[in-house]
């Protein structure tokens, strides 16, 4: 059985002629006609060429793999019972599911609180990300989340300041902690920085620690959507040469005068610039941490990707040496703003698979007695069921889930609808429940009850859109646990999970739904 989709994908905006009838191998049609204007991959290809590689249109898109992986979260339920409770008093008025426990306290000296149990990791130079970030930061805050701003912020803004190869001030990365620290509440949530080869050449973490008093910072090693560095396009000349004197790989050479004239008659209308690949060694991992440390960052997080499973020991051992506070693993597929169509499908250790093998690993390091940092799983997340099932896989290690798509798309939604609120032309899908914010988002009167007329007409809508988005998962949440009688985070465990095939059991480890509570199941029948 094939379960890749290739060579026709709304990603990259091609399609068959033979819609019905297409190779399932090549994904070709089945007849490839002379005179064909080529919609498929490889037509457009025949004169867009390298540019078919990403999907389009890019900065207002953000992708995730379309491939059928053959084991899945789906392939796991969460098992409930309706006997006692855990994290609170077995008492019906009592254990009720609004009383559930969603926070998470976490790092070496358990100093990061988070109001729910999971973190926006790494939205970066994007221009999805910066031009949604009003709407990911303040409902991130007001909800007492995290949220890390990923690679490439310092790079990418023109108006970052250097001095003999180090940044000195910034616009863009001041802003985007501004922003989140001006609606934190509570000390609840955190902003984290994150750098990859070229942050870390800028001096941009040193920065954050230094002048903008950032706590958290982290090492990203990769991530799930793609095994090379950044990649953003650049649509600007005089920008994509900046990028270059700072060190980026920008194609084509923007100062190559073909190229500019290229550019300049409409051949191409954007470049790709490009950040490079990690040179991982342990000599190297160490010292970057007693750089960071020596520079004042009170908790350092590493990010990695779906490297081979030796990868990711790696990953977990160097974690657990040098002390560090979070170690997130994104399986492959996982969402972006611009990755290689092909290799975000076609590369990469799955979710599942890999979240298996990490609670494997992990389980190794804690029975030889080693620290062990706290965890997050990520790899297509996006609602409540899926971040209960993240959880029960890596229990008790996992302590939170990563998601960015789902996020990003409530505060896309959020934002639109206060446009059109703006305009007054609320579409009819949405006009059904009012033609106001206070009408339309549904959390509006507790939010403004909370942080006070003045400070609530000032949200934006994509904020509203993000926190209202968090408040569904929070119920959502809540009532999944109440169901399966845990009543706080640290009593969710493998045991709340079941298979639902041979497969799934196979791979993580899970029992498979028919041998469940076998053993209590018959001495409960013979008591």
């Amino acid at each position: 059985m094939v379960i890749s989709k290739v060579n026709a994908s709304a990603a990259t905006l091609t399609k068959n002629r033979t819609e019905g009838s297409v190779v399932p191998t090549s994904g070709m049609c089945v007849t490839c006609v002379d005179g064909c204007i080529g919609m498929c991959e490889i037509g457009k290809s025949a004169y867009r060429g390298h540019e078919v590689i990403y999907p389009q249109p890019f900065g207002v898109i953000t992708t995730a793999a379309e491939k059928r992986f053959p084991v899945d979260y789906s392939h796991f339920n969460i098992m409930g019972t309706c006997v006692g409770a855990y994290g609170i008093e077995a008492d019906s008025d009592k254990a009720i599911f609004p009383n559930v426990d969603l926070t998470v306290r976490f790092g070496h000296d358990n100093g990061i609180t988070f109001r729910r149990p999971w973190i926006i990791p790494g939205i970066g130079s994007t221009a999805i990300a910066k031009n949604n970030w009003e709407g990911l930061a303040i409902g991130s805050a007001l909800m007492g989340t995290g949220l890390t701003i990923g690679e490439n912020v310092v790079g990418m803004d023109p108006e970052t300041v250097l001095k003999d190869g180090r940044v000195v001030d910034t616009v863009d990365l001041k802003r985007r902690v501004e922003l989140y620290r001006r609606y934190q509440r509570d000390g609840y949530g955190t902003i984290v920085v994150q750098a990859n080869i070229e942050d870390t050449r800028l001096g941009g973490q040193e920065y954050a620690i230094e002048k903008l008093g950032v706590e958290c910072v982290e090492l990203k090693w990769g991530q799930g959507a793609k095994d090379i560095g950044g990649e953003v396009k650049i649509p600007d000349l005089k920008k994509a040469q900046m990028l270059k004197q700072r060190g980026y790989i920008v194609m084509p050479d923007p100062f190559d005068e073909e190229v500019i004239k290229a550019f300049e008659r409409g051949a191409f209308k954007e470049f790709e610039r490009h950040s490079r690949v990690g040179m991982i060694t342990e000599e190297s991992f160490a010292k970057r941490i007693e750089e960071l440390r020596a520079a004042g960052a009170k908790y350092i997080f590493l990010k990695t990707g779906a490297y081979r499973p030796a990868d990711l020991a790696r990953a977990l051992s160097f974690a657990s040496k040098y002390r560090l506070d979070l170690l997130t693993v994104d399986g492959a597929g996982g969402g972006t703003g611009m990755s290689p169509w092909r290799m975000m499908n076609e590369w990469g250790v799955p979710p599942v698979e890999l979240h298996s093998l990490l609670f494997q690993y992990a389980s190794h390091l804690a029975g030889k007695g080693a620290y062990l940092p706290a965890i997050a799983v990520a790899g297509g997340f996006a609602f409540e069921d899926q971040i209960f099932k993240g959880l029960a896989m890596g229990a008790p290690f996992v302590r939170l889930v990563g998601m960015a798509r789902g996020p990003i798309a409530a505060a896309m939604v959020g934002k639109t609808i206060g446009r059109t609120i703006d305009a007054m032309q609320v579409p009819v899908y949405i006009e059904r429940f009012g033609n106001s914010k206070d009408e339309i988002f549904v959390t509006a009167s507790e939010l403004r009850r909370e942080i006070g007329k003045d400070e609530f007409d000032k949200l934006p809508t994509g904020a509203l859109g993000l926190y209202t988005y968090f408040e569904r998962l929070t119920q959502g949440l809540r009532q999944i646990m109440a169901g399966s009688r845990k009543f706080s985070l640290e009593h969710i465990s493998r045991n709340d999970l079941a298979a639902l095939t041979p497969d799934a059991t196979r791979v993580s480890g899970i029992s498979y739904i028919m041998d469940v509570d076998k053993e209590q199941a018959l001495n409960l029948l013979n008591s």
